[in-house]
């Protein structure tokens, strides 16, 4: 009779929360006063140098403080939305304390942080948010807007203000891509003297970049100058430019500091590009979900983690190498 009245309460139970039952609930409390933290980490995409950076940074932070594991996880591709959809889905159902993460597609991802955030899981973004960002989610990214500019008027310079300029973007839609497009135009609207003949999209993969770069070369032979995303447009349009024996002609310039980027740049062949600090990215990220779980006193570090224009004439500085090459040990500003 008792296991009959059990069963009946909790079918009571179920139709009155809908249904739904969390099994894996955080442990706020705990976390809060010194016990253990799960907090998970998931970049746009793993495998790449940038992303890599941004690891070092997370687990520096992390190492700050006792208690805090970090699950650094991600899928192998920026444009794989609904891979990293499900993989963040997955790892909120696991119950983490703490979920840090760069959405891959901003209006496709808002749910995650929304679901997350009910089930009382500190959320917090790091290179790019959602659409819409829910309030008290901060953002640790670039200000890609600015960032834009600043590297476009770097090329105008180099062209001497006057000539006809490609834009290879690298994921239409994501609100990294669009904040970079916009400093872009401004950059061009600022220099009337630079012409767009092109854009096209490399789909955040270098074999794509290099195909579209090649068919943009062939059909603007007298082009000046190449205005390039992220890491695989950039490298791919360098590939492109110099399969055509345009190297130093056309100037390119673009997003994030790998090392075939910076190779490129000492032959030439890339003339500048505007380094993020992803380092900073992920420490701040981690920081700041930290301080939250653990609601520990003081501010946040600021949201704009900052940008820097390298050239080949002052990469070899030691402000820059120390961005170049961070750790934890000696870490870039």
């Amino acid at each position: 009779m008792k296991k009959l009245l059990g069963l009946l309460c909790l079918v009571v139970l179920l139709a009155a929360s809908g249904c739904s039952v969390r099994i894996h609930r955080p442990s706020g409390t705990a976390a809060a006063e010194g016990g253990a933290i799960r907090l998970a980490v998931i970049p746009k995409a793993i495998g790449f140098d940038f992303w890599e950076q941004v690891r070092v940074g997370a687990e520096c932070a992390a190492s700050k403080h006792p208690n805090v594991n970090v699950y650094w996880d991600g899928v192998t591709s920026e444009d794989d939305v609904s891979g990293q959809q499900s993989l963040l889905q997955d790892t909120i159902a696991q119950g983490v304390q703490g979920l840090v993460f760069a959405a891959t597609d901003a209006k496709a991802l808002a749910q995650v942080s929304e679901s997350a955030l009910q089930q009382g899981t500190t959320v917090v973004n790091m290179d790019s948010g959602t659409t819409p960002q829910p309030p008290g989610v901060p953002v640790y990214a670039t200000n890609n807007v600015q960032a834009a500019e600043q590297g476009t008027q770097l090329l105008a310079d180099q062209l001497g203000g006057r000539g006809k300029v490609a834009f290879i973007e690298f994921l239409p839609g994501t609100s990294t891509n669009e904040t970079r497009a916009e400093g872009f135009e401004r950059g061009l609207a600022k220099n009337p003297g630079l012409q767009l003949v092109a854009r096209q999209s490399s789909s955040s993969d270098y074999n794509t970049a290099l195909q579209v770069t090649q068919d943009i070369l062939t059909a603007n032979p007298d082009l000046n100058g190449i205005y390039a995303g992220n890491e695989p447009s950039v490298l791919g349009a360098a590939e492109a430019v110099r399969q055509a024996g345009k190297a130093g002609q056309v100037k390119i310039i673009g997003w994030d500091t790998s090392e075939g980027q910076i190779e490129s740049l000492k032959d030439g062949v890339i003339t500048g590009l505007i380094a993020q600090n992803p380092f900073k990215m992920g420490y701040s990220s981690v920081q700041s979900a930290i301080t939250d779980i653990r609601r520990l006193p003081g501010e946040s570090p600021a949201t704009d983690t900052g940008s820097t224009l390298v050239t080949k004439e002052n990469m070899r500085t030691p402000e820059i190498q120390k961005l170049l090459n961070p750790s934890c040990a000696n870490p870039p500003q």
